[in-house]
């Protein structure tokens, strides 16, 4: 499968969190509604804003790079397993790493059971799915490459006495420290048990990271703070029997209302096997929240439209271009 499914998400339990900090950057609020039956990426209509990677997600803007002290330096990093604390992550390092060049720099958190070598390689479908697809996007594109982290949770991420969030800020220090990073984009994505691990990043790390995307995620590992704003997508099954639609919803509003977006409901697919994305009105600049309710697949963070099956397709689904362009457009 192509990371995750029914049987292999959710479980574990709330607990609480940790520490760091850095900058953000700003754009202007619009809003959206898209449908799309055949998959790729949604339209847009009332859209202002920067959006230098183009796509339909909303709107954040893009700013200068804020380079982090790694730049300029001969990186002593290199890309596969690393450890730091008894503790494993996989890095992946853009092929012609340019010491002097500030890379965006993504977080993405395994599902419950699974673990990094899973995100990293994509699970059968390869390449293609590799940190939920953004990896081939980033090494294909000209003007966003990236720096991808996938820590290991050992099975999940229960963040007891936030030893995950911990864990989290270890990686980041050692990465920022000794690679050219652009503290001001940092992402965090995760499916289900990884999504719930989005989540209390969004929560407790706001000030560090600029965007979350939670895939079919509810509150498992907690969430320290929660009151800063931070943009974020979400997406999530209409059918999704381990962590319900109605839970994906409650993680959303938080960031609704910590935006200050126009509260709504946004709507549900009007058919099976398909889904709609709605990007939120009025949110505070640079903000932006976007919800994607699809329909088919169930418990899974790789749907493909007219696709019951749970496993999706890595080199098919269409949340990847969703991620790819809502993280792009800062």
């Amino acid at each position: 499968m192509p990371g995750g499914s029914s049987n292999t998400g959710g479980g574990g339990l709330s607990n609480t969190g940790g520490r760091i900090t850095g900058p953000r950057s700003g754009g202007t609020s619009g809003s959206e509604t898209s449908g799309n039956a055949t998959g790729g990426t949604s339209g847009s209509t009332g859209v202002a804003g920067g959006s230098p990677g183009g796509g339909a997600t909303g709107t954040g803007g893009s700013g200068a790079a804020t380079p982090s002290s790694g730049c300029g330096k001969a990186p002593a990093l290199t890309s596969g397993s690393r450890t730091i604390s008894n503790r494993k992550y996989m890095l992946r390092i853009p092929p012609n790493y340019d010491n002097k060049h500030p890379y965006p720099l993504v977080f993405a958190f395994h599902w419950n059971g699974g673990n990094m070598n899973d995100v990293d390689g994509g699970g059968t479908s390869g390449y293609t799915w590799s940190y939920y697809g953004l990896r081939e996007k980033a090494d294909n594109s000209t003007d966003h490459k990236m720096i991808f982290v996938a820590p290991d949770g050992g099975g999940g991420w229960p963040n007891t006495n936030g030893q995950d969030l911990a864990f989290v800020d270890e990686i980041y220090k050692q990465i920022t420290e000794d690679l050219c990073v652009d503290t001001s984009r940092v992402f965090a994505m995760g499916f289900s048990y990884g999504g719930g691990m989005s989540y209390a990043i969004a929560c407790a790390r706001a000030k560090t990271f600029r965007a979350v995307a939670v895939y079919s995620g509810m509150q498992l590992s907690g969430c320290t703070g929660g009151n800063d704003p931070i943009a974020y997508i979400g997406f999530h099954s209409v059918s999704d029997g381990t962590c319900s639609y109605s839970a994906g919803e409650g993680l959303r509003d938080r960031f609704v209302n910590n935006n200050n977006c126009t509260k709504q409901t946004p709507p549900r697919p009007s058919s099976s096997t398909t889904h709609v994305c709605t990007s939120y009105s009025g949110c505070r600049s640079g903000y932006p929240v976007r919800w994607c309710a699809f329909d088919g697949g169930g418990h899974t963070p790789a749907p493909v439209d007219g696709s019951t099956a749970a496993s999706g397709g890595g080199d098919k689904t269409w949340t990847k271009t969703e991620a790819w362009n809502f993280f792009t457009q800062f």
